[in-house]
């Protein structure tokens, strides 16, 4: 049946162009960068230990233009203030001086640089010792695999903590010293991921075609096997940074870390720990600060691991 002109016009109206819903785009059709940005965006943990880890970083980054007082500026007459939201509070120190009257707040932003720092350095040189080994144990297999995994066994019998302890009473405890002694402990995850994942790419097809246009085994695994397993990496690198943070604040905690006068969140702990029952918030501002930086490290760290995952890439 037929609708006469004015009723087909009701039926179907002409609407303007901008009033017309754009067609969305398929998944097929996004690139995989947009997927995983949509995913992020999408993912609690992402976001949380994101947004965390942001403000921390700006914090310490900020220290030298938002600090009130010199971190390292020492005035005995004023010792113990506790904060503010303490009855003898002052807004001018508003957490609080330490025993040795420095300001807290100060002393908290220039310790987030500390820890950021030994954090992301000692997940670099960890993640380039155990990135080379895992690669070119799942590259090359044979003899070159069974030399790694033993070297990875070696490592994984030693205690962390108790080696560290004992290189930091060898060669005494500094900033320089944490770095490295992290930095040269902490590659075996590194090791073992990056190993596992080259050997599930290596013998792809795109490898095989790599290897048949003439490329050298040092092309292959640049342009085609560590970008295959970045997203990985990264997920490792978030957790074994976390690590050295906790690590670092063990050893200074503990006298073999960081020396003072430098403002570490685990000499802070280490520093208030005689007036823990006293005046508690000396020795629970550092470690509520430590413990938020952690947390989103691996708020974060689980969050990219979910979203870079090969089947949630849909």
């Amino acid at each position: 049946m037929t609708l006469p002109r004015d009723s087909a016009a009701l039926a179907a109206p002409n609407l303007p162009p901008d009033a017309e819903a754009a067609p969305a785009v398929p998944a097929s059709q996004r690139s995989p960068g947009a997927i995983v940005l949509g995913r992020f965006l999408r993912h609690g943990g992402c976001l949380i230990g994101g947004g965390l880890l942001g403000l921390i970083v700006l914090a310490s980054l900020a220290a030298p233009l938002i600090a009130p007082h010199d971190p390292y500026a020492q005035d005995v007459s004023r010792r113990l203030i506790p904060p503010i939201w303490h009855a003898k509070g002052t807004w001018d120190h508003m957490l609080g001086t330490d025993k040795l009257g420095r300001d807290y707040v100060s002393r908290l932003l220039y310790g987030g640089q500390i820890s950021l720092l030994i954090g992301l350095t000692a997940a670099l040189i960890s993640g380039a010792i155990g990135t080379f080994l895992g690669v070119c144990a799942g590259y090359f297999g044979g003899r070159v695999d069974a030399l790694v995994s033993y070297v990875v066994t070696t490592r994984l019998a030693l205690p962390v903590v108790l080696v560290a302890l004992a290189m930091a009473s060898l060669v005494g405890g500094s900033l320089k010293v944490v770095v490295l002694v992290l930095g040269f402990l902490l590659w075996d995850r590194f090791a073992v991921v990056a190993r596992a994942t080259t050997q599930q790419i290596r013998n792809q097809d795109f490898i095989s075609a790599a290897r048949a246009s003439g490329l050298t085994d040092l092309r292959i695994v640049l342009q085609e096997i560590l970008p295959n397993i970045a997203n990985a990496l990264i997920v490792v690198a978030t957790l074994e940074m976390a690590h050295a943070i906790l690590l670092e604040a063990a050893l200074s905690f503990l006298g073999l870390g960081v020396q003072p006068p430098l403002p570490s969140w685990g000499l802070m702990i280490a520093e208030g720990k005689q007036y823990m029952f006293f005046q508690p918030w000396v020795i629970t501002i550092p470690g509520v600060a430590l413990l938020v930086l952690v947390l989103a490290i691996n708020l974060l760290g689980d969050g990219l691991r979910d979203v870079t995952a090969p089947e949630a890439r849909t």
